[in-house]
This record gives structure tokens, C-alpha cells and sequence, in this order.
């Protein structure tokens, strides 16, 4: 196994992960609980939409809270991505991806373990599989970024 550098364990590039965990673990607390970003989101959409029937403002609050899945996780995967490549002048490599995949889905089933213990919230595997669709695609993001640096070569 490789010695890890001084610069990948650097705080100076995990900062940005660890700070971000802590936003995603605040999103899943009561806060950010179903119950209060309809008090949010569906008004916004009733006065973009008059006349809406309510449920199909239920599914766009869903598929909204879904959406927010997918970013908060697509973030963490560009970030966890941009610190295990911090000591390589290299834009891509394989374990990079999977690393960033693993670590991805780890966190997003951590995450759903904790939201097990708030009252407010449920935990589920399906959301689980949301997040590490947003870390897949971080990791493409970054596969297409390191293509196109090749290209212009």
C-alpha cells in the first residue's frame, strides 16, 4: 500500500469534505424535515403555479427534496475527489472514482443511520442509492473535466 503524502493528509484539502459532512448531517436533522420545507417549497410553487392541485404540489416538494439529494452528494463527491487526487499533478485515475464511490455511499448510509434516530425524519435505502447517484456523478463530472484537459493538449 502506498505511503499517504503530507499534502493528501493535508487539512488544507479535507477541510472542505469535513465541513460539508457537516452541512449534509445538519440537512438531516428536524430542520430540514419534511414537514418544514413544505412550509418552503409549497408556497413557492403554488404562487408560481395558481390553481395547482395539491397533489401534484406534493410530488414536485418530493422530487425537489429528492434533487437537493443528489446535489448535496454530487458536492461531496467533488470534493472528496479533489482531495484524494491533492498530492497527483494527474486529473483522473480509477481508484480515484472509487474511492470517491465508496467513500459516497458510505457517508449516505451513515447519514441515513443517524436520520434512523430523529423522530422527524426516516431512514431509507432508496435514498441511500439517491446519494450515490450524485456521487456517480461527480465522479463523470470529473472524468469529462480531465477528458476535455486532454483534448485541449
Amino acid at each position: 500500500m502506498p505511503v499517504l503524502s503530507r499534502r493528501r493528509l493535508s487539512l488544507r484539502v479535507w477541510w472542505p469534505v469535513f465541513l460539508w459532512m457537516a452541512v449534509i448531517f445538519i440537512f438531516s436533522s428536524d430542520l430540514f424535515s419534511a414537514s418544514h420545507t413544505s412550509s418552503v417549497i409549497e408556497p413557492v410553487v403554488y404562487a408560481l403555479f395558481p390553481g395547482i392541485h395539491q397533489e401534484t404540489v406534493e410530488t414536485v416538494h418530493e422530487g425537489t427534496r429528492k434533487a437537493g439529494h443528489v446535489i448535496e452528494y454530487l458536492l461531496l463527491g467533488l470534493l472528496l475527489f479533489r482531495a484524494l487526487r491533492a498530492d497527483s499533478d494527474l486529473k483522473w485515475r480509477y481508484r480515484w472514482a472509487v474511492w470517491t464511490l465508496l467513500l459516497v455511499t458510505g457517508y449516505a448510509a451513515s447519514d441515513e443511520f443517524h436520520q434512523s434516530f430523529v423522530a422527524s425524519r426516516t431512514s431509507s435505502a432508496f435514498d441511500v442509492l439517491i446519494d450515490a447517484a450524485g456521487g456517480l456523478l461527480a465522479v463523470i463530472v470529473m472524468r469529462i473535466a480531465a477528458l476535455k484537459s486532454q483534448w485541449r493538449r
